[in-house]
């Protein structure tokens, strides 16, 4: 397996704070408190990861950039060029509720590009991790993108917002075309873990709009050195501005032509 230094940086701070999320997990789980209660403790949860994530990464790389969700925090590093983007919890609303599908996830970008990425499944124990041009993987296991070509027979994952969120006509647009032309579609929650089950191959292909940079970074490299393709929604479009679809080599064209209505 690959294994640059900061790679191995971004592994080792992913474990670290996936330990003190699964034990606030096992907490919340337990909880039987008011909603904003519990909201209050994950709340908690979500800050104490992104402090040990940001000591692991910065006391490693002080020179870079961090731009990371709690807080919106973002900080100009001496190096122009280098910039961490992290999500310290992804799939918030799961954890909230004691789904263990979430992740932290973490992204190292240099020049524009996203060159390395970490999501971390910690309750499930599966890391997955790209760097640009040496593969992708989940533990030790070289990972793939699915070789199903045909719509019918592919599952597809994507995100479904809020009732007052603007995205939310045009994702039930999104869905009245896409589910008669597939298998399935499902809505996990977590767009970190639905970009790395696209590299994985336990989908065909993902798309979502009004996303975040700290939810898909990682997911961008980890899914290209997969195999697969990441784009914008609209292709003229960079997918870190938040409207992507991805998928698999021999499904993407049709699947973006569907999801894109052209």
């Amino acid at each position: 397996m690959p294994g640059s230094a900061n790679l191995n940086i971004m592994l080792k701070a992913a474990r670290k704070a996936g330990r003190s999320l699964v034990k606030d997990f096992r907490e919340v789980e337990n909880l039987q408190v008011s909603m904003k209660g519990a909201g209050d403790f994950v709340s908690r949860a979500d800050v104490a990861a992104q402090e040990i994530l940001k000591g692991e990464l910065m006391g490693a790389r002080p020179t870079y950039g961090w731009v990371a969700e709690e807080g919106k925090e973002t900080i100009e590093g001496q190096d122009p060029t280098r910039r961490w983007i992290v999500d310290p919890l992804d799939g918030t609303t799961n954890f909230l509720h004691g789904l263990p599908h979430w992740a932290i996830s973490i992204a190292l970008e240099h020049k524009g590009q996203i060159v390395a990425g970490v999501i971390y499944d910690a309750a499930k124990d599966e890391m997955f991790f790209a760097e640009k041009g040496e593969g992708a993987w989940m533990n030790e296991s070289r990972l793939r993108v699915s070789g199903r070509g045909r719509m019918i027979e592919s599952i597809f994952a994507t995100g479904l917002p809020f009732a007052t969120s603007p995205h939310l006509p045009r994702s039930l647009q999104d869905l009245a075309r896409v589910l008669p032309a597939c298998a399935g579609v499902r809505r996990f929650g977590s767009a970190a873990l639905d970009m790395a089950y696209v590299a994985a191959g336990r989908y065909e292909g993902y798309w979502e709009r009004g996303l975040n940079s700290w939810d898909i970074a990682a997911g961008i490299v980890i899914v290209r050195e997969a195999g697969g393709f990441v784009e914008g929604i609209n292709p003229e479009h960079d997918p870190l501005a938040g409207d992507l679809v991805c998928g698999n080599e021999a499904i993407f064209n049709n699947f973006a032509k569907v999801i894109r209505n052209s």
